[in-house]
């Protein structure tokens, strides 16, 4: 009986220690372990994603003109990034997102990140009322509204089609 016991307090000790960053797949395309779900950034620094996530993030130069202008606008902003680690663009746009927002020191609450398969989905309903047709995409919110979307590539880049948005908003 004491084993039992203490089989289960070491079980729900484990279960309980697990981060949103606990949840993988195995993807049989690119034959790699991919995040699922909801992850924070600290997902990025386990060693299976680091080094594309850490080289892609350094050699990014980051559009300091148009980041001095988007400090204010994303203020009152929530984003929401669906990627797929086994995805080539969401490897290069993501860690090239996170040193744009770092350069703002946008906050980490602002920014909600779901990882997702290749159908789209997340460990659970996520992205199911998102219409997610690619990967990368990043969706900017003001009080619960969509402001606009970046879809797998930038038009022009990262930061300059973030500061559209507000231009299109301004003009409706």
């Amino acid at each position: 009986m004491k084993n039992i016991i203490f089989f289960y307090l070491i079980f729900t000790v484990t279960m309980l220690a697990q981060n949103e960053n606990s949840f993988t797949f195995f993807d049989d395309k690119s034959g790699k372990e991919c995040l699922i779900g909801v992850c924070d950034r600290a997902a990025f620094s386990d060693t299976v994603y680091s080094g594309w996530f850490d080289s892609e993030y350094e050699e990014y130069v980051v559009d300091t003109e148009s980041t001095g202008t988007l400090k204010e606008l994303l203020k009152d902003v929530k984003i929401k990034i669906i990627m797929a680690t086994w995805c080539s663009d969401s490897r290069r746009e993501v860690p090239r997102f996170y040193k744009i927002m770092d350069s703002m020191t946008l906050p980490a609450d602002k920014i909600t990140c779901i990882n997702v398969n290749r159908e789209k989905k997340g460990v659970a309903d996520e992205t199911d009322s998102l219409d997610i047709k690619f990967v990368p995409t990043f969706i900017f919110y003001k009080e619960g509204k969509e402001l606009g979307r970046i879809v797998e590539t930038p038009v022009q880049s990262l930061e300059k089609d973030m500061l559209g948005f507000f231009i299109t908003a301004k003009e409706e």
